[in-house]
């Protein structure tokens, strides 16, 4: 189980302080497939990251000590916006990485499948600028599904994807939770058919959850109500 209590987090900027995130208290509970939707700007990447570790939130109580390092070493996966590049680094070997156990070749190129890459095209290639920005989140999925963490946040997961990988993107999420015991996932979006698949939706808005409860009772809100539109921006299909 994750849980947050009164997380904010601000910067400054010109000597004045922003706030970004704003006293969030959230729990996500096992087995769940949370989706965070809102505007740009309202504070969705930054909890992930805070989640994540990547950011310490300035004011509240962390779920742990633990620095990004020793999170993922105790379950905890995120897939950026713009997945890292790592020159000198063949995907093999991203992936035994990820893994953290000898992997079998053949392991290696099932995960390259199930994200819509012929491994025999990918196993070899170096994980630098020559793969496009849709190539390189496949890849970065399939670092999580070879890690097979308790928690895995996605950060606009279907960015750079086409449509038939987007259909396969949201298999590869069914997939994790029932192939993962106790698995959750959190992932940042905009897309109706991520939103439909989630068992609870979250609106964060101006660093603060607008809304928040299941799929069927969230989302038609979202769709029906101008004055909701404006806060989640548009839901794409």
């Amino acid at each position: 189980m994750l849980e947050l209590k009164n997380i904010s987090f601000s910067v400054t900027e010109d000597n004045k302080q922003i706030d970004i995130i704003r006293g969030i208290n959230l729990t996500v509970e096992n087995n769940k497939f949370v989706v965070i939707t809102g505007p740009n700007g309202g504070g969705k990447s930054t909890l992930a990251r805070i989640i994540a570790g990547i950011e310490k939130p300035t004011d509240g109580e962390n779920i742990t000590e633990k620095n990004i390092t020793e999170r993922a070493k105790r379950g905890i996966s995120f897939a950026f916006q713009q997945p890292v590049k790592f020159k000198g680094l063949e995907v093999f070997d991203l992936l035994k990485l990820a893994a953290g156990r000898k992997l079998k070749f053949n392991e290696a190129c099932d995960y390259l499948s199930a994200v819509g890459l012929c491994a025999r095209d990918y196993i070899n290639r170096e994980v630098n600028s020559s793969l496009s920005g849709g190539e390189l989140k496949r890849i970065e999925i399939a670092t999580i599904l070879a890690r097979k963490t308790k928690l895995s946040i996605f950060d606009e997961p279907e960015a750079g994807i086409d449509l038939w990988s987007f259909k396969h993107l949201i298999q590869i999420f069914e997939d994790m939770q029932k192939n993962i015991a106790g698995s959750s996932i959190i992932i940042i979006s905009h897309q109706e058919r991520i939103l439909n698949i989630a068992d609870e939706i979250i609106v964060l808005a101006d660093g603060k959850i607008k809304f928040q409860g299941d799929s069927k009772t969230v989302l038609p809100e979202i769709m029906k109500s101008e004055n909701i539109q404006r806060d989640c921006g548009k839901i794409r299909d």
